[in-house]
């Protein structure tokens, strides 16, 4: 009896109802606004800085000792602006924190020595401190736990185009003045301070795990996906600073014996394809879970670190670097997803914790790979940096399994 059953009213099918993806909140998109600002006047400074600290007739220990200044001040003062966080607020420490940076940098432009130079790009450190801890926490409350992902891939979109657009500025302006950067710095910087002080709601989600402001900070510690989160920052930082950063541009020039402009170029074509795939990255993280993002974003990369270092010529860099840039937006964006998951609208503490641990990979990282190579090879520096993102990742199946809603 077919034809009855095409009839039978019981036997006709509903179309499933499409829910709507849920929207960025306003408060994301302008961090990613202010993000693009900070990092247009970081890309200018960074390949100015280490040039002009040497024109006050210092040695190259004196121009690393600059630049750790930064590192280790952010590391230092992390702990302290998560509480100020907790007192008065992102928004009010996101825009003191730019403005620190900024006064700092344009002063930079104006030392007449070299310890006044090393004092305010420490005092930079701390105020670098202020806006990433106090925006990042400001990110998380303001998502919910369906859109984290996405929301950080944004944020960290403005970072990457940014990081792309600031390097070039940089070139044209010292070609005026070694000076000049500076002063642009301090202008994005107030540029970038404005429109946080002017476009940002501080207004949080309105989501369950919102209660999770009432859990103590050792519970938010105890979490798994915490601690997944924080291992993870550390494996990152390492290799981002700690080999990639530092060891690259040596490996390009002596071993694949290529101009050093071949760094940049390299460098360029890998974060063009990070920032294409933080979209889908970001999509992933919320729509499978940060879990399986963590575990196999972080042995891709432990692969790719491990092989790098054998490659035949800058070609094969280049691919494997830009293979590092898709594993990388799922780095970025899982690890920061899962600190909100666990931390709810806890406030800053948890987000000061999870942003020290990178730090402190960016600090270590470079000079035990350093040590790696000079006491051993190549392949033992970028060992280093792979062992902790098999750890990273490994420890990230320890994370509870998430179940997702059609």
């Amino acid at each position: 009896m077919p034809a009855l059953r095409r009839l039978d009213p019981r036997r006709r099918t509903v179309p499933r109802e499409k829910h709507p993806r849920e929207k960025l909140p306003r408060d994301v998109r302008v961090l990613g606004v202010v993000a693009f600002f900070v990092m247009v006047g970081f890309g200018v400074v960074v390949p100015v800085l280490p040039v002009y600290v040497r024109s006050f007739g210092v040695g190259y220990v004196e121009v690393g000792a600059v630049v750790a200044a930064f590192a280790v001040m952010r590391l230092v003062a992390s702990p302290f602006v998560g509480k100020l966080v907790d007192v008065l607020g992102e928004r009010t420490v996101l825009a003191i924190g730019i403005g620190i940076v900024a006064v700092s940098s344009g002063l930079v432009g104006l030392a007449d020595t070299y310890p006044q130079v090393l004092l305010l790009r420490g005092a930079g450190g701390i105020g670098s401190a202020m806006f990433s801890v106090s925006a990042m926490t400001l990110l998380l409350a303001a998502s919910s736990q369906k859109t984290r992902g996405r929301a950080v891939g944004f944020y960290q979109g403005g970072f990457l185009i940014g990081g792309m657009a600031g390097p070039a500025v940089g070139g044209l302006l010292a070609s005026i003045s070694l000076t000049a950067p500076f002063f642009f710095y301090a202008v994005t910087l107030v540029a970038a301070g404005t429109v946080g002080l002017l476009m940002l709601t501080g207004r949080r989600h309105d989501v369950p795990d919102a209660t999770a402001s009432t859990l103590p900070l050792r519970s938010v510690l105890a979490d798994a996906r915490f601690q997944a989160a924080c291992l993870a920052n550390l494996a990152q930082g390492w290799a981002a600073m700690g080999v990639r950063g530092a060891l690259i541009p040596v490996l390009v020039v002596e071993v694949l014996h290529r101009e050093p402009a071949w760094t940049g170029i390299a460098f360029a074509a890998a974060a063009v394809v990070q920032a294409l795939a933080l979209g889908p990255a970001g999509r992933f993280v919320d729509g499978v879970g940060r879990r399986p993002a963590i575990v196999f974003a972080y042995a891709v990369g432990a692969v790719l670190m491990l092989a790098i270092p054998f490659v035949p010529d800058i070609w094969w860099l280049m691919a494997l670097l830009c293979l590092y840039g898709v594993a990388a937006a799922f780095m970025g964006t899982a690890p920061a997803a899962s600190v909100g998951d666990a931390a709810g609208a806890r406030g800053g503490q948890p987000v000061a914790v999870f942003s020290a641990f990178s730090d402190l990979g960016a600090i270590v990282g470079p000079i035990v790979a350093g040590l790696l190579l000079d006491a051993f090879s190549y392949p033992a520096a970028f060992a280093s940096a792979c062992v902790l993102m098999v750890a990273a990742s490994l420890f990230a199946l320890r994370m509870p399994r998430e179940t997702r809603s059609a």
